[in-house]
């Protein structure tokens, strides 16, 4: 059956047809997964034996290790003995990993080439292809195909996801009838792999340099131009410049618990009104805006005490007692839950920013979770919260700290973005490459 789609240019002086695949050019094909190479199981090497494991050379991944597009080591190594003597199986370098056992299936199918020789766990299958096919294309084919072969080949029942085998090899899938065909969209594709893994590294970079900076800067271990002088002397928190203070929270901020149960219930929740924030809602980078629920107006002004304003800092009360997030002038106006506490500093002596920056510190994190109580869920309250120290440089360096590490989390922040939008124009190319939708050759 040909199909003809006239109002998409790049369609143009190409004839299509409907298959189990989708539509697709007319010289492709529509092939089951298991006709394009040979499919090869894994195992584990027995623990007990040492003989397998001790002094071993050969990368053995299991599917905790299928992170990446492409595969070059494993933290975990087996002999040559292991490989001739177990269930496992020696992988050449060029063959497709897929995970087909984990977890992690709930969410995305793990998908990666080996660029080594390699050993697989009985969590993974591999299919090796042949002389007739682009390992590269099918790499890119699997991964592209991963949200539909997840919808059709998972087992029901199973305590943890798996893909049925035998499912998975009689997936169909388009296919370009030509070797060449195969390189130059395996190529085009790679080519965007290689962008996003290079501004994931990057990312990751930015981050450690940040981290570094917080380290070092809200320590007084290195001091901005402008600052600087002092002798670094003992405190209740470590050494600090001897300019700097250690006071406790209760002396510089108010504590505030959120609206207890009986004041706020989930019948209260509207569509539209105002929002508020929980637990969930706290990331590290500032609060997150999604699945915020509401109340109405009438209830905003109910509990209006729980209000929000710009440079409050808000507190998980309950469990993750460590995460908090600074509030921006988009959340001001905002209410807060029962399970947060809501820290509002004095003016004038504080720098909010600084503050924010110096609770998201390790020290300071550990320091909490130190004087955290209860026995089955940590948590804490307004007494614990105000007795919690902090170490504080004088208000025009508090400035300094927070604009530095500030201008670092725009860097992040627009690498972020960046990040995203070349995973997007990926995704988007290989809809188009993978379909024939658009021809390079």
């Amino acid at each position: 059956m040909e199909v003809k789609e006239p109002s998409a240019k790049y369609l143009a002086g190409f004839a299509y047809k409907q298959t189990e695949a989708g539509v697709i050019p007319n010289d492709w094909g529509a092939i089951p997964l298991g006709r394009l190479g040979v499919w090869k199981g894994g195992a584990t090497p027995s623990m007990r034996n040492s003989a397998f494991w001790e002094q071993g050379t050969i990368p053995w991944i299991s599917s905790g290790d299928v992170k990446r597009p492409l595969l070059d080591d494993a933290p975990m190594k087996i002999t040559k003995y292991a490989v001739q003597n177990s269930s496992t199986t020696l992988l050449p370098p060029h063959s497709v990993v897929i995970v087909t056992r984990s977890g992690i299936l709930r969410k995305y199918l793990p998908v990666a080439k080996n660029t080594i020789p390699l050993a697989i766990n009985q969590d993974i299958k591999a299919l090796i292809s042949t002389n007739d096919h682009v390992p590269d294309y099918l790499l890119h084919l699997v991964q592209w195909s991963g949200p539909r072969i997840l919808a059709t080949c998972l087992k029901a029942g199973t305590t943890v996801e798996s893909i049925e085998f035998r499912w998975l090899k009689s997936f169909i899938v388009p296919l370009p009838s030509t070797k060449t065909e195969q390189e130059v969209i395996a190529e085009a594709l790679s080519d965007a792999d290689t962008l996003i893994e290079s501004l994931e590294q990057l990312l990751v970079k930015k981050r450690q340099v940040k981290l570094g900076a917080m380290q070092e800067l809200l320590t007084g271990k290195k001091r901005l131009p402008g600052f600087g002088g002092a002798e670094m002397t003992r405190t209740e928190v470590g050494k600090l410049p001897s300019d700097w203070r250690v006071v406790a929270i209760g002396l510089i901020a108010q504590v505030k618990t959120g609206p207890f149960g009986s004041s706020l219930h989930e019948r209260d929740y509207v569509a539209h009104g105002t929002p508020i924030i929980t637990v969930e809602h706290l990331g590290e980078s500032g609060i997150n805006h999604v699945n915020l629920p509401m109340v109405s107006e009438a209830d905003c002004k109910r509990l209006n005490a729980y209000s929000l304003e710009q440079g409050d800092v808000v507190f998980s009360r309950v469990g993750s007692i460590d995460r908090n997030a600074l509030v921006t002038a988009a959340e001001s106006g905002w209410l807060f839950s029962g399970r947060l506490l809501r820290l509002r500093a004095h003016s004038g002596v504080i720098d909010t920013r600084y503050l924010s920056y110096l609770f998201h510190s390790e020290p300071f994190k550990q320091r909490v979770r130190t004087v955290a109580v209860g026995q089955t869920m940590a948590s804490l309250n307004t007494k614990i919260l105000k007795g919690v120290l902090v170490s504080l440089p004088p208000l025009p360096e508090q400035g300094a700290i927070a604009a530095t590490l500030t201008d670092m989390d725009s860097e992040i922040s627009a690498l972020d973005v960046k990040l995203t939008k070349a995973r997007q124009i990926k995704q988007g190319m290989a809809q188009q490459l993978l379909t024939g939708r658009i021809r390079l050759v």
